[in-house]
Order: C-alpha cells, then structure tokens, then sequence
C-alpha cells in the first residue's frame, strides 16, 4: 500500500507543479482562456483526446468488452472515425472562422459573432447550454475520482473527493488553458501507456489464476455472431453511429481546434490524434476482451478489470503508477470541462451582460473565481454520493452536446445561409430530444440519445434556414 500511495502522490504533485509553471506564464484572458491560440500540435491533440475519451476508455471500455463481450468493438470503429472527421473537416474551419470573426475565444461569441445576434439571445442560450450540461458532468467525474481513490486505497469517499478536487482545481485555478492542455498532454501519454503496458502483460501472460480460461480458448470461441450489436445489425449501427457524429459538438475538444498553433499544425494534429486514439482503443478493447481469461471467478464490477489485472500482474509501485493512468483519464475531462465553464461565465455572462468593458485583467480574475464557482458546486452535487456511472455521463453529456451543438457547427461552418434562428432553434431541439430519449429508452427508443438529436435538431436547422431565406427573397421580390 505504502507504493500506491508514492506513485500516486508523485502524480498529483506533478500536476500541481505544471499548474504553477504555467500560472507564471498567464498575464491575459486569452491566455488563461485560449493559450493566446499557440498549442503545438501534439499538445492539441493529446489534450483533445485524453480530455474527450476520459475514464471511459481505461474503465467503461474494458468494462463493455469484459461484460458484453466484442459486439462493443463497433465503439471503437466509430469512435476512430469522429477523430478523423473532426480533425480533418471541423477543426481547420473553425481555427479560421473563429479567429477572422472578431478572434472569438468561445464557443458562444463565436456563433454570435457568425450570426451577427446584437440581441445576444444566440450566445445565452449556447451558453447555458454548456452550463448546465458540464455542471453535472464536472460533479459526475469528481465522484467518479473518488470512487477510484476509496476502491484503491480504503480512503472515505468524502475525503477522497476533497483530496483529488483541490488538486484539480488548484492547477486550472493557477495555469489555465495551457496548464489544463499540457497536464492533458500527459495524462493522455499515461492513459496510452498504462492501458498498453496492461494489455500486452495479458497478451504474453497466458496463465492466470487456477481454473480461468486460457486466452487461447477464449480466441477460440469467437465467432461472427459476436459482433451484432445488442440492438441487431440495423438498428444497433445507427446507435452506435453517435459515437462518430457526437464528436463535432464536444465544447471541449472544439477549443483545442480553436488554439492550435496554425492551420497548417492541425494536419500533424490529425495524424498524432488519430495514431493515439487506435493505441488507447485498442488496448482497451484487449484488456477488457482478453481479460476475461485472467481470472477464474467473474468480477462484481466489470468497469474495474483494468484496475484490478494492475493489482494483480505488477509490482505495487508500478499498479500504482498505471492506475494513475485511470485518475488521469479522469482528472483530463474535469479541468477541461472547469475551464470552459469559466470561459462561458467570464466572457459570455460577465463581459457580454454585467461589464462589457470590463479590463484584461479584471476578466482573468473572474474567470478563475468562476473554476472555483462550478467546482463547488460539482463538488455539493458530488458529495451526496449519487450512483452516477461512467455510462451516465457519457449518455448525458455526449448525447446533450452532440445533439445540440454538433448539427451548429456543422451548418455554421460549410453552410452561409444558416441563419440566427435556426442556430439557436437547433441548440434547443437537439439539446430538448437528447435528453427525452435518453429517459426513454426501450425497444426501438433504445438508440443513442446524440442520433435522434443531432437528426431532428439539423431538420430544424435546415427547414427554418430555408424558409427565412425564402421569405426574405420573396419579400426583396415584391419590391
């Protein structure tokens, strides 16, 4: 115990130190909010995936593959395309729309600088938006670091999340975005690194415990059957098809695009991101498929096969450093999702509303009483212990921003005419019919929240767009 405990430590003090490196380096909003958009590519890219993928992929992943066996590998084939396309599509149009409309640091200025809305209704409604959405993810993945701190060490739960959110909060609170992009940078080095180091020990291990099944057997036994999905071939592809589509609405993976170093950087961006992603995917798939070998009795929690072939295969120094891998997946989505929420509340409430002409200065200070502001409050929610799992958050927040921003950016950028409202109807649609489904999921309504959203709310988007323009031209017309 005494060794998970030093790697872990080791870890965290790490992390604290990049935030006040960085903190150092921080004299201005853009700075704090956007890196002054100067992220080498690599950086970019690691930060995007390790901040978007987070501890599903070193625990809901495994876990899928562990419980349900590879009718999840689809996961990995879709997940692997929303990379490529959003690499290769969204992120070098955004990079340069965004900087030529008034050098939008969010999300929300930017739809209303696109839209020219003076009535800022477009940028409140995006906003609360991400509010609402990464306030209860933000609560979900502080619990979910306390739940790995109290399964690992014995440590009570409340002490666990007190720990681990003052460290978080400590180095988005002092560094920023650059703080948040290079403590992501590598902690996605870590989540690759510990999932492969697992994966390969079961790949070359072939005994585990007495009376397990041998890998061997269990390779034997696959057949084509396996891979239908739960839902059959039909219905379960277009489920699954939210994992590629969700990717182009994901706020915090858009800002990465925003900040890399130049349009020409997003390239090296794509290939280092889509290289990563296989690596981190693929050996989840193994450690979750492979690892059903490894022990003779089923475990309770299929989400912990990774955590717990750790515990079992290394030395306890070196368990501890891998299981950091999974605080780190973990740790990589909550600054993230802080960091935006501080961007939505300095600039698109505090300057936009209560002090628009508000200093540099005076806009870095609220937006990092703002990290403070939503982690205490993603700390009260997470306190009360809800039984929140990984599944949940990813449902929730993936679906909800998939659905609702993902169809805007997309008509935004490759499509002029889109207009106001349609961008701020297919906010609300998409948001509205993500949430519905996914409280009502059964039968055929047992599909991925983020696909019915995202279809109804670009419906929306393309029926408003065509009957303002054509209204308008009727109108130019008559005259």
């Amino acid at each position: 115990m005494f060794y998970l405990h030093g790697s872990f430590l080791l870890y965290l003090l790490s992390m604290l130190l990049i935030g006040f490196y960085f903190y150092k380096r921080t004299s201005s909003t853009s700075d704090y909010i956007l890196g002054s958009r100067n992220l080498p590519p690599s950086v970019a890219a690691l930060s995007a995936g390790a901040s978007d993928l987070s501890g599903w992929a070193l625990m809901g992943l495994p876990g899928a593959l562990y419980i349900g066996g590879l009718s999840n590998l689809w996961i990995v084939l879709f997940t692997l395309m929303g990379v490529y396309v959003n690499w290769k599509f969204i992120a070098p149009k955004l990079r340069v729309m965004t900087e030529q409309l008034g050098d939008a640091q969010t999300i929300p200025e930017y739809l209303q600088n696109r839209f020219q809305d003076k009535s800022n209704i477009l940028r409140l409604t995006s906003s609360v938006v991400t509010l609402v959405f990464f306030t209860f993810y933000v609560a979900a993945g502080l619990s979910g670091g306390a739940v790995l701190f109290e399964n690992t060490f014995g440590i009570d739960y409340h002490t666990a999340l007190l720990v681990g959110g003052i460290v978080i909060v400590s180095y988005t609170f002092l560094g920023g975005y650059l703080a948040v992009c290079w403590t992501d940078f590598f902690q996605g080095l870590m989540m690759a690194l510990s999932l492969l180091i697992v994966a390969l020990a079961i790949v070359f291990i072939t005994d585990g415990e007495p009376g397990s099944t041998t890998t061997a057997q269990l390779l034997n036994d696959i057949n084509f059957a396996d891979l239908r999905p739960d839902q059959g071939w039909f219905w379960g592809l277009i489920s699954l098809s939210g994992w590629c589509i969700g990717y182009m609405g994901q706020p915090h993976v858009l800002v990465r695009f925003m900040s890399v170093r130049s349009v020409e950087d997003i390239k090296i961006s794509r290939q280092i991101a889509v290289i990563w992603t296989s690596i981190t995917m693929i050996s989840a798939v193994l450690v979750g498929f492979l690892g059903r070998s490894y022990f003779a009795t089923p475990l309770e929690n299929g989400e912990t096969i990774f955590i717990a072939l750790s515990q079992a295969i290394f030395h306890p120094f070196v368990a501890g450093l891998i299981i950091a891998g999974v605080l780190a997946s973990i740790m990589s989505t909550i600054d993230s999702q802080l960091l935006v929420c501080s961007s939505t509340l300095s600039e698109d409430f505090y300057r936009a509303y209560v002090r628009p002409r508000a200093s540099d200065k005076e806009v870095l200070q609220i937006a990092r009483l703002a990290v403070l502001a939503i982690a205490l409050i993603g700390f009260f929610l997470a306190y009360q212990k809800a039984d929140a799992t990984l599944l949940s958050m990813v449902a929730y927040a993936w679906g909800g921003f998939g659905a609702s921003f993902g169809p805007v950016i997309l008509f935004s950028l490759f499509w002029k005419r889109m207009t106001r409202t349609a961008a701020i109807s297919g906010l609300v649609v998409g948001s509205v019919v993500a949430l519905i489904w996914n409280q009502n999921q059964g039968g055929i309504f047992d599909l991925f929240g983020v696909v019915p959203g995202f279809i109804a709310a670009s419906l929306v988007i393309i029926a408003i767009t065509r009957y303002q323009t054509t209204k308008t031209a009727n109108t130019e017309t008559a005259y």
